[in-house]
Formats: structure tokens, sequence, C-alpha cells
């Protein structure tokens, strides 16, 4: 229980706000004549949400420190509260009908309120106290009129505390509670988003923000704000504000621009796209007995993994010149001297090989050719580093065809090569060229999936 404390009474104040004009005034000044006595914790408070929202009968008075404000217009309508200066456990969103309320509630206050007679509600993780909003027969957390927050919201006659931020990261954030004060350091605007404006008028507008590690939060901006056609800053720093979240995405939404401090250098550029000729196309499958048993192998003869990032598969339908199918490579690492496995059908290649693929795609495309067709290796430059096949010739009686067969690549290959060279290939077919070999191939038997070295 917390000891008695001298608080200061609002309505006078509340009463001289309609003949303020504009937000750059101190804080109006207000007499103190009530004493209150807060008796329950936000952690209690919100235990007394059930999933619907419910008005409080009971006399019940929190107690907690302002840490947003309207004087920017980012914030309209809502005060955030949360329960320790320096190191909350929670926080929460007062729903209010007064316009500049930081005149009345300045960041740092302490704050009290009484509950009986408000409602208490969630909009996701943000628990909420307010009046009453009605729709359909659904009743939702409102706006405090402005008349009854004389009634409900007590500022305390002490000397503002100093709210200090949790300084934090992006990946930490899952362990904070959100609606709390933040700090993360060393962010920037992606770079998609340089230029532009802090936000679209007269709309709610989200900017990305990213660490070095590429790690990304929203900056969430009211487009009624006063900087709201100020142009984001280019530089790499801290930002300051209320952690959000909008499902499983984190949010910050800051007071005004002093909550940004983006003077640094912006980070140095990552590079994940990699390029390599050692890697290569070792394996095609077209089973005789199985076409669903089809698959293609990716092989790394280097000493070091490499991550496909940008990388592509492409396939060219019998004597097409265009792309027929790809696939995107990206978010796999080859490791070195190792394969990667790629089947149209995944669960049938676990059924007839006995373990799954690397990766299992779609049917009609590059891992699922019936053995006429032309495929291509190509890196996040744009560079074709190996070819099977000749691209405009349908491969059906030549010496790059693998129908009802296999196309393997030889083991004194080591690197690919952007032009077919049938030399480099060991190939079985049914109606094939001279120089393959006509003997149809069953699987499992006759393949080598994950076998390559």
């Amino acid at each position: 229980m917390k000891s008695i404390n001298k608080t200061c009474y609002l309505l006078s104040s509340i009463l001289f706000f309609s003949c303020v004009v504009g937000s750059d005034f101190d804080a109006l000044e207000q007499d103190c004549d009530s004493n209150l006595q807060a008796n329950i914790s936000f952690e209690e408070l919100d235990t007394l949400f059930k999933g619907e929202t419910i008005q409080i009968h009971e006399d019940l008075i929190i107690e907690g420190y302002v840490i947003s404000s309207d004087r920017a217009g980012n914030f309209f309508g809502v005060i955030h509260l949360q329960d320790h200066p320096t190191i909350p456990t929670k926080g929460l969103q007062l729903e209010v009908d007064l316009r500049d309320s930081h005149l009345f509630f300045e960041t740092g206050s302490k704050v009290q309120v009484k509950l009986k007679g408000l409602y208490l509600g969630k909009s996701g993780e943000t628990l909420k106290l307010g009046g009453s909003f009605s729709a359909f027969g659904n009743v939702s957390v409102g706006r405090l009129p402005a008349l009854k927050i004389p009634e409900h919201i007590f500022l305390l006659c002490e000397d503002k505390e100093m709210v200090k931020p949790v300084l934090t990261t992006i990946p930490d954030l899952e362990n904070l509670t959100t609606n709390i004060l933040v700090k993360i350091d060393s962010l920037e605007v992606v770079d998609e988003a340089l230029g532009m404006t802090f936000a679209l008028p007269k709309e709610e507008t989200e900017i990305t923000l990213k660490d070095c590690e590429e790690n990304e939060i929203v900056m969430l901006n009211s487009g009624f704000s006063d900087f709201q056609a100020e142009i984001l800053p280019e530089g790499n720093g801290a930002i300051t504000g209320i952690l959000k979240k909008n499902g499983k995405k984190n949010q910050i939404v800051i007071r005004d621009l002093r909550d940004l401090d983006f003077i640094n250098d912006r980070c140095p550029e990552i590079i994940t796209e990699f390029t390599s000729r050692q890697i290569f196309i070792s394996e095609l499958a077209d089973p005789d007995n199985n076409s669903s048993a089809r698959f293609v192998e990716l092989y790394n003869a280097a000493s070091q993994p490499l991550d496909f990032n940008k990388w592509v598969l492409n396939r060219f339908t019998n004597d097409k010149t265009e792309i027929s199918s790809s696939i995107d490579l990206s978010g796999f690492i080859i490791e070195a001297q190792s394969t990667l496995v790629i089947s149209p059908n995944a669960e049938e290649f676990e059924l007839v090989y006995g373990f799954p693929p690397d990766l299992g795609v779609s049917t009609n495309s590059p891992a699922d050719s019936n053995g006429d067709d032309n495929l291509e290796l190509v890196d996040p430059f744009g560079m074709v580093i190996d070819r099977f096949g000749v691209i405009g010739e349908d491969g059906s009686g030549t010496n790059h065809e693998f129908e009802d067969g296999r196309a393997v690549r030889n083991a004194n290959i080591n690197k690919g090569n952007p032009s077919y060279t049938f030399s480099e290939w060991t190939i079985f077919n049914d109606t094939g060229d001279s120089g393959t070999t006509k003997l149809p191939q069953n699987a499992p038997e006759d393949f080598t999936p994950k076998g390559h070295h």
C-alpha cells in the first residue's frame, strides 16, 4: 500500500482549458485539495480483464507515470502510463477526450487514477482504461469525456520524475512488455524510405527502421503530427518512444522529433550475395518407374559453405528460349563439398529414397523435368554459373536427353560450365543420341541423391 499523498484536483484547470489555443504553453498549475491512496498494481489490473471489456465497480486506485505527450500531435486522445519511472513492468493507455493533454499531464508526472466507473479493455497487448463506446451492441473502451477527467485522473503534487527509457535492442524487445518507454540505439531508416516524409498527410504511416544486423522495427507516425511533412533523417542513431505491437510486428511511436538522434553515419553495407564457380548441377533424375521421384542435385566443390541468397535455378521447357519456371534458392546454405537436393514431390521423394530432400518445390518446376528440358544455375549478379542442355533445342534424341533416365556429372568435374559440354556428363535415357546410354533408370536403385562427392 502506498502512503497518502497530496494530489492536484484538475476541475478548475479543465474549465480554464477551453480558453487555451495552441499547444506551446507551459503546464498549467493546479490547486491541491485531495488525498488518495493507490491500492492496485498494473499487474493486478491486467488480471481483471478476462477477454471482454468490463466496467470497474470497486473503489480501486492505480498510480503511474506519464510517458507520452500530444504536444507534437503524434498522439491524440490518449495518455500512456507506466508503473515505474525507470524499471517498468507494465504500461497502459488512458483514453481521454482532452486536446493538448500535455498542458495538464507533462511527461514524467506522477498521476493517480480512480478506476470506479471506468471501463477496462484490451486492444492486442494494449491495456486500456476510459469511458465506454458501443457499436453494434458491443461495448469497448472509449474516450473519457473532458468533464469527467477531474473525477478520475489526479496529478500528484510531487516533483516530476526523470522518466528514463529502457535501453534495449530489436531482438530483445520480445523480452519486454509493451506500452512502456524504450530507447533503441544504432537504427536507421531503410534505404527504400530515404527521401520520404514522416507520414502521408492525414494518414497513419509506417516507416521501417533497421539496425546494422538487418533487424527491423516499425516507426508509426500520424499524418496529423506537426512533423508529418518533415523529411526522414538519413543518418543512424537512437530512437526513444512508446513500444507497441501489432500482431507480431513491433512498433515504436515517438512523441516529437527530439526523440530521434540520427546523427551518426549509416551502417556499413552488408554483403549478402556471393558467387562461386564451384557450384554446379551434379545430377538430374527422371526415373522410368516413378515420375514423382524426380529431383535435381546441386553440388558445392569448394572448401567453404556458400549462401544461396538470390541464386536461382531456371528451366527452359523443350525448345523454349524464355524461362519457363524458376526456383529461388535464397535462404539456403550449401555446405562445403556437399549437395543440395531439390524435389517437386517431397513426400514421394522421402518414401522412395528414405530421407527428405533439402528443398521441396512444386510440380512443373526446374526439379520436375521429364528429360528433354534445359536448365541453368544463375548467381545473384545474373551470371550463368552452370548450364545443362542447349537453350532453344528440345532435348529429345540429342546428347542432352535424360528422359526416363539420369544425367550425372562426371567425378572429375569440380566447377560449373556456362556452356553445355557433353563430355562432362554421363547420361542415361530411352531415345538419346549416340554417346548417351539408352538404358532407362529406375528409382531408387539407379540414382544417388546426396551421393556426389
